[in-house]
């Protein structure tokens, strides 16, 4: 008995196991955001499925009707291509199954805490910055939102005016000032 393996099969394969992970995250993990990062991530959602799916399925309907996909480098980069926006459109919609978003007339400045606009000084270089603490999904370094999970915004969290936090970075250690803290 010989069994025949393509890579069409194996990419099913890889479909119900990226369904079944989606299935297991989306019950597991709980992902705070604003209104914005979940309105941003419905938009790409949607462009990823609206758009993107079928411009895929048609390049490989195209490299099928060039004969024999066996041996057809183009079938396969189009079912790579196809694989990997499966697992994008997976992650998303995990996220998005996940999401609760952050109410920010609850959010409290007496000490720094995720969606608050952090304005400290580097006490080494005395050089001032304004940052957002944002959930990961909405980090953006150059428009200032500095994701919860980097090393700064952890050694932040929970400091008050006034306070100097110590931040490990890979550079060292880099002590922070906080100014003010506001929403």
């Amino acid at each position: 008995m010989q069994l025949y393996w393509d890579s069409g099969l194996i990419v099913t394969g890889i479909l119900i196991f990226l369904y079944i992970t989606h299935i297991y995250l989306a019950m597991s993990g709980i992902n705070y955001m604003t209104a914005e990062g979940l309105s941003k991530l419905k938009k790409e959602l949607d462009h990823l499925m609206k758009i993107e799916r079928p411009a895929i399925s048609k390049q490989i309907g195209e490299a099928i009707d060039k004969g024999d996909i066996s041996e057809n480098a183009e079938y396969d980069a189009a079912k790579d291509a196809q694989g990997m926006l499966e697992a994008r459109i997976a992650k998303i919609q995990s996220q998005i199954a996940g999401a609760r978003i952050i109410d920010s007339s609850k959010i409290d400045t007496s000490s720094v805490q995720i969606m608050n606009v952090v304005l400290i000084k580097n006490l080494k270089t005395n050089s001032t910055m304004k940052y957002t603490i944002v959930p990961e999904t909405e980090a953006d370094f150059k428009a200032g939102k500095l994701s919860v999970q980097t090393p700064i915004a952890k050694g932040l969290l929970g400091k008050k005016v006034g306070d100097v936090a110590e931040v490990k970075v890979p550079a060292g250690i880099i002590q922070f000032e906080i100014l003010e803290i506001s929403i």
